[in-house]
C-alpha cells in the first residue's frame, strides 16, 4: 500500500479522517509506501504555516517513515513521465505523481480523495 501526502500525515496524529478500516489494513501491510513528492507538500504547507510539526519537515518525515516502516519511492524520469501521461482525472501534480507511483507498484492508495477511484488503482479510504 501507498499513502498519499493526507494519509501519511494523519497515521501518527490519530486523525479519525483516517478510518478505522485504512488504519486496520495498514498494521496488517509488511510492505508500505510513500512518494517523495509527499515530503515536498509537507514541507510547503509547514512553510506557509498550513501545518504544525514537532520538527522540520524532512525530519519529520523521516522519523516517521522510520516509525512505520515505510519505503520511499522516489521521483525518477520515468515515475515523472508516467505521472505527466495520466489521464487528467486528477489534476494536482503531486497526487498524480502518487498514482503514478501506485500503478508502477500495482499497489493500493490510502487516500481519503475521491478523485483517486478515477484511475485503474485500488482505493482505501
Amino acid at each position: 500500500m501507498i499513502l498519499d501526502t493526507c494519509a501519511l500525515l494523519f497515521l501518527p496524529s490519530g486523525d479519525q479522517r483516517l478510518s478505522p478500516a485504512a488504519r486496520e489494513k495498514l498494521a496488517l501491510e509488511k510492505s508500505l509506501y510513500f512518494c517523495s513528492v509527499s515530503a515536498f507538500e509537507i514541507a510547503m504547507k509547514w512553510r506557509d504555516k498550513q501545518l504544525e510539526l514537532p520538527m522540520e519537515p524532512h525530519q519529520w518525515v523521516k522519523a516517521v517513515s522510520q516509525k512505520y516502516a515505510l519505503q520511499e519511492i522516489p521521483l525518477d524520469s520515468e515515475l515523472c513521465a508516467s505521472a505527466a501521461l495520466l489521464r487528467l482525472h486528477h489534476r494536482d501534480p503531486c497526487d498524480r505523481f502518487i498514482i503514478a507511483a501506485a500503478r508502477r507498484l500495482h499497489v493500493p492508495v490510502i487516500t481519503t480523495d475521491a478523485k483517486f477511484a478515477s484511475y485503474d488503482i485500488e482505493v482505501i479510504s
